[in-house]
């Protein structure tokens, strides 16, 4: 008889990953890779719809009844509205790089700035003037990594970054409804994101006391593939937790 013969073996956490803007399964892929003996991943699309209720729904449709769930950027917007709709089916939550507020004015002009350059055929995914906001300084040069954000918009496309874009300008306030989180949540954060910096996910932190909040250094927006050692072993403690 084999060692396990009869034995029921110990399922696989589900996991749901929560992909940001422009970005897909590859920005995940360390994790997957990282985690695979310890949860089912499983990369959420967020692309189809230009309301994050409607991708929050979406998600929940394609779900196991219960599942741990993680987001990053945009995909933290769409964890906040699972949050909201179904907060008895996420087991726990870790949220990299993003906001619990909605756009200020200024945020909200440059989409819409860009969402008429899109709509008027200068769609060019992420060019190297915005990497600059999405990855350290010290990673510009990185071909490697640079490759992949950029390889990741051509495949998400003009049509889903107006979806996502739309989405994101009309997203609420969730700031009040972070003290409703009870589930285990992990935070974090690079040290050099400039589109969410770290006090506003410290804001997030104050809002969910019992949030393990974590700064990864020399990182900046894009933590799951900019310093994938750190947050997998950050994701390999939470989920253990």
């Amino acid at each position: 008889m084999k060692a396990n013969q009869g034995l029921e073996m110990p399922q696989l956490l589900p996991l749901i990953l929560l992909p940001g803007l422009l970005c897909d399964e590859a920005l995940w892929q360390n994790q997957s890779k990282s985690l695979e003996t310890m949860a089912a991943c499983q990369t959420a699309d967020t692309t189809k719809f230009d309301r994050i209720d409607a991708i929050a729904r979406d998600v929940l449709a394609r779900a196991p009844p219960q599942f741990a769930l993680a987001g990053l950027s945009m995909g933290g917007y769409v964890a906040f509205e699972i949050m909201r709709q179904a907060p008895e089916r996420v087991l726990k939550l870790c949220l990299l790089d993003t906001s619990a507020r909605p756009d200020t004015p200024d945020q909200a002009n440059r989409r819409r700035l860009l969402l008429a350059m899109s709509k008027a055929g200068q769609f060019k995914g992420v060019t190297p003037r915005l990497l600059p906001m999405l990855i350290s300084k010290s990673r510009l040069e990185d071909q490697d990594l640079t490759s992949i954000i950029t390889a990741m918009a051509e495949r998400v496309g003009r049509d889903a970054f107006h979806n996502q874009q739309t989405a994101i300008l009309n997203r609420i306030d969730s700031r009040p409804f972070l003290k409703d989180i009870r589930c285990p949540v992990q935070l974090i954060v690079g040290s050099e994101d400039e589109l969410t910096p770290p006090d506003i996910m410290r804001e997030v932190k104050d809002g969910i006391p019992q949030a393990r909040y974590t700064i990864i250094q020399g990182s900046g927006h894009l933590t799951a593939l900019e310093k994938p050692e750190e947050v997998n072993q950050l994701m390999r403690e939470w989920i253990k937790a």
